[in-house]
């Protein structure tokens, strides 16, 4: 038994999204800790609701019942507002396509995030050599995406995604979109990141060889949590 305190606590989550007419249920009364130090792996297949769970936690998404926590913030409760405020310091988002911006180099795009802090130009500069440094690109400094390959725009993501310390990752796919060996150095970083940051993981994915470099595995299946994973 896990005797980590949750970062994350879902509790009877429901999600509905309207089809036309018909209101069509992905989540059904969903609930589960995630605790601190932890990288799980969502697994399911296509229309199962793992990337609306993952959007949830995140506050990309509301709610239709229930709450979600994460480090003690009830953030079903927030507006919009402060759930803008709220993602910039606590989530680092990485996603199957990188979302990378094609004319800033490198360092522009991890940068990015800490242009809403009050961080100096030399303090940002410090930071992002810092977070490159952790995925191995500081060579790459200056590189624009389409001068990098497919495993290093996502190490770039990823070097953005840590830049403000967030509570948790969370990550969407995150090697959907590479071949096996860059997926191996992807998958590699994010243990790292994990085992020795202590960085809370949360990964969607339908590869059994990127979940199983997770620490845990939950299964959905028809929007229905599979607690015999845990």
């Amino acid at each position: 038994m896990d005797i980590r305190e949750p970062i994350v606590e879902v509790q009877h989550v429901s999600k509905s999204y309207r089809r036309g007419s018909q209101l069509v249920p992905v989540l059904v009364d969903i609930s589960l800790d995630i605790p601190e130090g932890e990288f799980l792996a969502l697994m399911g297949p296509s229309g199962s609701g793992k990337s609306t769970l993952l959007n949830l936690i995140a506050a990309l998404d509301h709610v239709d019942s229930g709450t979600i926590r994460v480090g003690g913030i009830d953030i079903t409760a927030l507006s919009e507002s402060e759930l803008a405020s709220w993602r910039a310091v606590n989530v680092g988002f990485v996603f199957q396509f990188y979302n990378l911006i094609p004319v800033l180099t490198a360092f522009e795009n991890v940068e990015l995030p800490l242009l809403l802090t009050g961080l100096s130009r030399r303090e940002r500069r410090e930071h992002v050599e810092l977070a490159l440094g952790v995925v191995s690109l500081s060579h790459r400094i200056d590189h624009y995406p389409a001068q990098l390959s497919g495993g290093e725009q996502q190490r770039v993501a990823i070097a953005r995604a840590i830049i403000t310390d967030p509570k948790i990752l969370v990550a969407d796919e995150p090697t959907g979109d590479l071949d096996r060996n860059a997926a191996r150095e992807v998958l590699g970083l994010m243990e790292r990141l994990n085992s020795d940051l202590g960085k809370t993981i949360i990964m969607v994915t339908h590869d059994p060889r990127a979940a199983g470099r997770a620490r845990r595995m939950k299964h959905l299946e028809k929007g229905l949590l599979n607690d015999a994973s845990s």
